[in-house]
């Protein structure tokens, strides 16, 4: 991504050149679906995936290349006791991550999905967001290119996830920061905090909310000023996916936030995503509703690391295997309604 005059302009640049569905491919779609050897509408939501995945890959439904990335970073919030685990954790586990140990490299190794995780800046945590800006705008625009890196493999199907201990406080700022309210109605237990431990969380959310007042009407400022890097890198490679048409599955609550940026910035931008699951963090099902979109999973999960998305690919292949591999009336030699 080429710097040119503010380093957020190039950013803006992209919303504003977002391309839509492929309308033929759609076309295409629904006139084989008419000839399966089924009911019209019997496969319900499947239908409808398949159809979301024929829209953004402007093709026939297929997943090949489907790729999960897990972007982790760290915060300089944890030091406000937001969490119960130290931050020397998020490292702990990407290492977990290629040692092939955690639930995401289970589910993936179930759904044959492949497995990138990328590691920004650990050793650096951002600002403190209760006492400063988590980052200047030149870091969050070079780490939301970064994201966009993920694309390179050219995957067909985009899972997003995370790891940063403490993102739950982070995200929880900024979604107050996108869509109002206060740091009770976003804060949940997130990694095992109890009562005392969530009223905790939502003070430093007021905090950080009260340091940025006035300077939140702009979803960019409000993913520099309260957001991570793994958020930032999960909206840079959201947005690079829409570049490139390629369909993504948004993860839960912390994924959600780096999405609900751009959906900010432009309410069309997050038509090429699917949202896998509804997390069992509480702000999470407030945030889907405030964007309109209808998870497909609810299985009480909150464990992050792309898990509930990659679930979510499993049915989307399943979706996708249907569409193209179904027989048609005429080659099931099965009778159509007359």
């Amino acid at each position: 991504m080429s710097i040119t005059g503010l380093p957020f302009d190039d950013i803006r640049d992209l919303v504003k050149r977002m391309p839509g569905p492929d309308a033929a491919a759609v076309r295409a779609k629904r006139e084989r679906e008419a000839l399966l050897t089924k009911p019209a509408g019997a496969l319900g939501r499947l239908e409808e995936i398949s159809e979301w995945l024929a829209a953004w890959q402007g093709r026939a439904p297929a997943v090949r290349r489907p790729l999960v990335a897990v972007f982790a970073g760290n915060h300089g919030v944890t030091k406000q006791g937001i969490s119960p685990f130290p931050a020397e954790v998020t490292q702990q586990m990407v290492s977990n991550f290629a040692a092939g140990g955690a639930a995401i490299n289970q589910i993936c190794a179930a759904y044959d999905l492949g497995l990138k995780v990328f590691d920004l800046a650990l050793e650096m945590p951002t600002g403190d967001i209760s006492e400063e800006a988590a980052m200047d705008e030149r870091t969050c625009a070079a780490t939301m290119a970064f994201g966009m890196e993920v694309l390179a493999g050219e995957p067909d199907l985009l899972c997003i996830g995370e790891m940063g201990i403490g993102n739950t406080t982070v995200a929880a700022a900024v979604f107050a920061g996108l869509f109002g309210g206060t740091g009770a109605d976003w804060v949940g237990p997130g990694a095992g905090h109890d009562a005392a431990g969530v009223a905790h969380k939502a003070a430093i959310v007021e905090k950080a909310l009260a340091l940025n007042e006035g300077h939140l009407g702009d979803p960019l400022e409000v993913l520099r000023r309260l957001g991570g890097r793994e958020i930032a890198a999960m909206a840079g490679a959201i947005l690079a996916a829409r570049m490139r048409q390629v369909p993504v599955i948004v993860d839960g609550f912390v994924t959600t936030a780096a999405a609900a940026v751009l959906h900010a910035m432009d309410r069309r931008a997050l038509d090429h995503c699917l949202f896998g699951h509804v997390s069992a963090e509480p702000g999470h099902i407030r945030a889907l509703e405030e964007m309109a979109k209808i998870p497909l999973l609810a299985l009480g999960m909150r464990l992050g690391e792309g898990t509930g998305a990659a679930l979510a690919a499993g049915i989307v292949k399943a979706a996708a295997e249907c569409h193209t591999g179904m027989a048609t009336f005429e080659q099931a030699a099965v009778s159509n309604r007359s």
